[in-house]
């Protein structure tokens, strides 16, 4: 406003003046009204002067970065998108004696069935050290509303994937961590399998976690659907999916093979309950079990079903107990990779192991930065007559750790793991693993 009020003076002192300049005798003479139209016409460039300048003043702001409708974020110039980058770099140290991985896999204890089991096994693979920072982990994501509610968007990578040279380089591949879009309660893409409760899994340096957990990224089309609360209920919603099926058989002899001939997706449902005592999550999981392969020769099908239940529990000050409890003859590769999905019969026949897994976790906080977590964790399966020998038949583990966090966004913290593995002729072996870690988060 001010700036149209000095403009408008500015065009009446020209009015003015041209009644002065001598340059200008015939508008002197004028009537009354046509210096009335001069002063009109004036006014009305002045407007639009006033009316350009706040145009581009407008411009200017709107394609300027602004910070976005969430911590953190910003907002991309010209629309109403936020954008978060973020991540962070981790570096592992692990002494393992003996080691359960395989090369560059040798810094994390993903998968318990690599256990070496039976006497000897593993003598040449004792007083291991690994370095690694493969964990180190990169993601974007957007937020846009919209008239059906937030259209959200989500990519993230760690360096997992091909292994790299590491007698000079170390150069890992980038591997796909999630990638799914939403909108309203509508997701599609990769994420974890809605089989899967993420808040209540317990926090370890290991990357792997407790033998007991479920853990399954896939793709899949997914609903989720907030309902009333009432009473000591906080908030509660239900989610219902359709994820990518996989079958992994144990076929006579030993071994498995993957079927990728599956016809049906994995179907999955989960109800969470947020209360004022803690978080409940009940899930189930149905799915197709299916061989179909030249070698060995097999065409057979079973449907198999699952239920897990988790619950994370606020104790004194901000310590909190966290339980899993799964049982079944679909939780196969849903469980750390541990259980076969079937196991095939010499007479071409698929059957299905009853299974069942499980883990307890306390996290205490010593004081502000200082906290450490205490998990044990099992995982079992009865396998029908006639099982090879060398299927898994059970698996333990503890994790015991200690994180520092010194200043916001940085954790150094040590974590000592015991693990055991039984197979189904009796073998039994052990891991004993220490691990150091430093995660600076960005």
């Amino acid at each position: 406003m001010r700036g149209y009020n000095a403009l408008k003076k500015y065009a009446l002192a020209i009015a003015s003046a041209a009644t002065l300049d001598g340059a200008s005798v015939d508008a002197q003479a004028a009537p009354a009204e046509e210096l009335q139209a001069q002063i009109d016409r004036l006014n009305a460039q002045v407007v639009e002067l006033a009316r350009q300048q706040q145009a581009a003043s407008a411009r200017r702001v709107d394609d300027a970065v602004t910070s976005g409708a969430t911590r953190g974020s910003f907002r991309l110039p010209g629309s109403l998108t936020s954008v978060t980058l973020g991540g962070y770099v981790k570096l592992d140290a692990v002494f393992s004696n003996p080691s359960a991985g395989v090369g560059s896999t040798a810094d994390l204890f993903l998968q318990p069935g690599a256990i070496p089991v039976g006497p000897g096994a593993g003598d040449n693979e004792r007083a291991q050290v690994k370095l690694g920072a493969r964990e180190t982990r990169l993601f974007a994501k957007t937020a846009t509303p919209t008239a059906w509610g937030d259209l959200v968007t989500h990519v993230e990578g760690d360096f997992y994937g091909a292994d790299g040279n590491e007698s000079v380089s170390n150069s890992h591949g980038l591997r796909l961590r999630h990638a799914y879009g939403s909108l309203g309660g509508l997701l599609a893409g990769q994420t974890w399998t809605n089989f899967m409760d993420v808040p209540a899994l317990p926090e370890t340096l290991d990357f792997g976690g407790p033998v007991g957990q479920i853990f399954a990224r896939q793709a899949q089309v997914r609903w989720t659907q907030a309902f009333p609360a009432s009473g000591p209920l906080a908030t509660g919603r239900w989610s219902v999916a359709l994820e990518n099926p996989e079958s992994v058989i144990t076929v006579p002899g030993g071994g498995t093979f993957r079927a990728d001939d599956d016809r049906m997706p994995d179907a999955t449902g989960q109800v969470v309950f947020d209360t004022s005592r803690g978080r409940l999550a009940v899930s189930a999981l149905v799915r197709q079990v299916r061989a179909d392969a030249k070698t060995p020769a097999v065409v057979d099908e079973r449907v198999a079903a699952a239920v897990s239940l988790t619950a994370l529990v606020p104790t004194i000050g901000k310590d909190d107990v966290r339980v899993l409890v799964s049982a079944g003859n679909g939780i196969g590769r849903y469980a750390n990779g541990f259980f076969p999905d079937a196991v095939l019969g010499v007479d071409g026949v698929l059957r299905l192991p009853r299974q069942w897994a499980w883990y307890g976790a306390v996290r205490h906080v010593w004081r502000d930065g200082l906290r450490s977590s205490l998990v044990l964790s099992g995982a079992g399966e009865r396998n029908p007559a006639g099982t090879p020998g060398t299927t898994n038949a059970a698996t333990r583990s503890a994790h015991v750790n200690l994180v520092w966090t010194p200043v916001p966004n940085v954790d150094v913290g040590v974590e000592l793991i015991h693990a055991t593995r039984t197979t189904e002729d009796g073998q039994d072996g052990r891991l004993n693993r220490l691990q150091a870690s430093a995660k600076y988060t960005f």
